[in-house]
């Protein structure tokens, strides 16, 4: 395994434990405050959000997640100072990971999942970093990949969900456009699928038919390839109840814009159900 330590970078040329070059993954800093603990990992993707991920990190810490899972942050390249060494150690935080590369969430889901990989984690857990999402719900989500599940998906949707204060663009565009066309492409029905608190195992990411580390995944790919490609590969999949809470009287915290941002989904939506990103 090439040390990852004291922010050393990882290139494109980089030698993965699974003998072949890593060309999907991009160039990256990491820095370890802690060994692995656990089994499995949190994959917390960020770019500027202040406060918003303290706050997060802070209910974690609260509920014990950061003793049952590794956190890692995927950082985007933030300026706000919220990724500061002693703040991350306070907070509960095992690993901070910098992105120094083209891309947006898949690139940053990218480096986190090859650095999971690398340090051998069974399985790994995603959430936003802007607090919106119930992270103490983690456990539960490390219970399901223990069961044997590969894909666990959250949602708000479902009996024991909660929708607080959902925007009502986002509320359609979920339950009218985006959960259909996810769950037609998987051949499976879900609710909640712009979602990204979910869980993966690593026999669903390192499946030779799957392939998450490539260069096509820079922007919400990722995120909608991994929603349908398990059911397609006949994985044991399913939805457990989330709660996604909007701040009232304050401005939506979100990287997708109302009109640009939901028409890119719609063309990663397409391109996904005509098979444009299976390997």
């Amino acid at each position: 395994m090439v040390g990852i330590g004291n922010f050393q970078s990882y290139e494109r040329k980089t030698m993965s434990k699974f003998g072949h070059c890593q060309k999907g993954v991009p160039k990256f800093s990491a820095k370890e405050y802690a060994d692995k603990q656990s089994d499995y990992c949190l994959l917390i993707p960020i770019i500027n959000e202040g406060k918003r991920i303290h706050r997060e990190l802070w209910r974690a810490k609260r509920s014990g997640v950061n003793q049952l899972v590794d956190i890692i942050i995927c950082d985007g390249g933030s300026t706000d100072k919220s990724t500061a060494e002693q703040v991350m150690k306070t907070l509960g935080v095992n690993t901070l990971l910098v992105k120094d590369d083209v891309g947006k969430q898949g690139a940053q889901l990218r480096m986190g999942i090859f650095f999971a990989l690398q340090r051998g984690y069974q399985g790994v857990v995603t959430i936003d970093g802007n607090n919106k999402d119930s992270i103490e719900d983690v456990p539960h989500f490390v219970e399901k990949l223990k069961a044997g599940y590969d894909f666990v998906q959250g949602s708000r949707y479902i009996k024991g969900g909660s929708a607080v204060n959902t925007p009502w663009l986002r509320h359609l565009s979920v339950k009218f456009i985006h959960a259909p066309v996810i769950s037609l492409t998987a051949k499976k029905h879900y609710t909640d699928t712009t979602n990204a608190f979910r869980a993966y195992s690593r026999n669903y990411l390192e499946h030779p038919k799957v392939q998450p580390l490539r260069d096509i995944f820079q922007t919400y790919e990722l995120l909608a390839y991994l929603s349908t490609r398990a059911d397609q590969l006949g994985m044991k999949t399913l939805e457990i109840p989330v709660t996604r809470a909007y701040p009232k009287n304050e401005k939506t915290p979100t990287k997708i814009s109302p009109w640009k941002g939901n028409s890119t989904l719609l063309r990663i939506l397409l391109c996904n159900l005509f098979g444009k990103y299976r390997p």
